[in-house]
């Protein structure tokens, strides 16, 4: 036996499909009944900006002397404290004198004996008693005596071991009974002139010459007498109290690492920095006056990887753009090369509900938030987190 619908099956069925129907028609409709979504902007404003770079250095002493015995001999006394600052002129080792203040004694007896030959035949050249080439061989010898004693003399002043410079000085790598040997390979100590101090910075070649590129073509300006200033961030992340200046940059880049050299002079009064300290210098390269800065919350990565920011445009549609961004700027801000222009409204909140091409309700953001002063470029407009 066959089934068939009959009519009281079929009107509830197709009364379900119309409020189905009529549901789909409703939620269709639905946005574009909607208002646009609302996003919090931050209008970009060009301001002056002082560039700087953050580069690593070590310290190296000011000057350095290795102190090395210029006579032979055993060393009776080491008269310095290891570590201790010295002046000039300090005697810091005695060698055993005897043997020099002997050969002294004899150089004296023999310019006496000099002395009184050329003496004697200064007055016998007169009468003709001895010829005029004795007389002449008798001076000759009465100078060589004279040197010889001068020779004798330095010798001996040579066992006490001064300090070539004013400095601070490391540990005796000899100890008294040591045998020492005038022009020997190995030291006696070392003094290291620490205040001041330098600091040998390398900045990459490339960076060098994007810089002259950029004050050439106007885009930087120099920074004037400031430029040359330096100040240095130590191991521990503080700040060195003193500023320090760009003394000057090696002539040719090194082939290895592509580097180029600068060497700054710093303070150093309460010898805070050592030789061999890995710092970081912080250098004034020029001032960009139209500058552009944005909060880094407003940045995002398209596929490519490429930095975007979404911007409201005519009709307040939004429009995705492109930048070039060259480095981090103070209060997590972008500095930003290419993709903006003055006025406009860059995205900082808000983006997680729109895309490309909606339309939105753009309010600015307070002026409270926006607004931070900064020590080197005034009053600079850069937005908050976004939070």
């Amino acid at each position: 036996m066959q089934f068939k619908p009959t009519i009281s099956i079929w009107v509830p069925v197709l009364s379900l499909a119309a409020l189905i129907l009529t549901g789909c028609d409703k939620g269709a409709q639905q946005p574009q009944n909607r208002s646009p979504q609302k996003v919090e902007v931050v209008t970009v404003k060009t301001q002056p900006y002082t560039l700087t770079r953050e580069l690593p250095g070590r310290t190296i002493a000011y000057r350095v002397a290795e102190v090395r015995p210029q006579v032979d001999g055993i060393i009776l006394k080491r008269l310095f404290k290891e570590g201790s600052d010295v002046k000039e002129g300090d005697q810091l080792y005695q060698i055993d004198p005897a043997i020099y203040q002997a050969n002294v004694k004899s150089a004296r007896a023999n310019l006496a004996s000099a002395q009184a030959l050329e003496k004697r035949y200064r007055a016998l050249v007169s009468t003709k008693a001895v010829s005029q080439q004795q007389y002449d061989d008798a001076k000759a010898a009465l100078l060589a005596a004279q040197a010889n004693l001068e020779t004798a003399q330095v010798r001996l002043r040579y066992t006490k071991v001064l300090a070539p410079l004013s400095g601070h000085i490391s540990r005796s790598l000899v100890t008294e009974g040591a045998l020492v040997t005038a022009g020997q390979a190995n030291a006696l100590t070392n003094i290291n002139q620490l205040d001041p101090i330098y600091v040998d910075i390398t900045q990459p070649s490339k960076e060098i010459l994007t810089l002259r590129d950029e004050l050439a073509s106007g885009q930087l300006e120099k920074d004037g007498e400031n430029a040359a200033k330096t100040s240095l961030s130590l191991e521990d992340g503080t700040t060195y109290q003193h500023e320090g200046r760009l003394e000057f940059s090696e002539v040719y880049v090194n082939e290895s690492t592509g580097a180029v050299t600068l060497r700054a002079i710093f303070p150093n009064p309460d010898n805070k920095l050592l030789p061999g300290m890995f710092v970081r210098a912080s250098l004034k390269e020029g001032i960009r006056p139209k500058a552009i800065l944005i909060p880094q919350v407003a940045v995002t990565r398209n596929i490519k990887g490429e930095p975007v920011v979404m911007v409201v445009g005519k009709d307040n549609k939004v429009e995705q753009r492109v930048l070039d961004v060259s480095r981090v700027a103070d209060y997590n801000q972008w500095l930003v090369n290419k993709g903006l222009q003055e006025n406009d409204r860059v995205i900082v909140k808000g983006l997680q509900k729109i895309q490309q091409g909606a339309v939105v309700d753009p309010i600015e953001q307070s002026q409270t938030t926006n607004v931070t002063k900064t020590p080197e470029s005034g009053t600079q407009t850069i937005g908050n987190s976004g939070k």
